[in-house]
């Protein structure tokens, strides 16, 4: 995983995000070890999916859950991905013991 420094991506009051293998961070501000593992959390379920079908798996959960929930933020944070993310940010060696899949279990889940 690379880290990319700049004033462009992320916007608005973002601190990173994860594009491709890339993850992009604002210049800003500072990548802390649980935010750099919530990101390499995105880049390990983008490589299972694909990049592009972890993308399109992303933005319909994020819709059917903004239809669902009604409000942004809260479906945001109900997405399976991010619900796995933020869950394992803080346990240092969930990168090496994680299983494949793991959001999955995430995925009819709800905050």
């Amino acid at each position: 995983m690379k880290v990319i420094y700049n004033r462009f991506i992320p916007f608005g009051y973002f601190t990173a995000i994860t594009i491709g293998p890339w993850i992009f961070v604002n210049s800003k501000k500072k990548l802390s070890a649980k935010l750099f593992r919530h990101e390499c959390i995105h880049v390990k379920q983008a490589q299972e999916l694909g990049y592009i079908g972890f993308y399109i798996i992303y933005l319909i959960e994020f819709l059917i859950r903004v239809i669902t929930i009604r409000q942004m933020y809260k479906a945001y944070m109900n997405i399976s991905f991010e619900q796995e993310a933020y869950d394992n940010e803080t346990v240092d060696d969930y990168l090496d013991t994680r299983s494949k899949y793991s959001w999955m279990k995430y995925l009819f889940k709800s905050k």
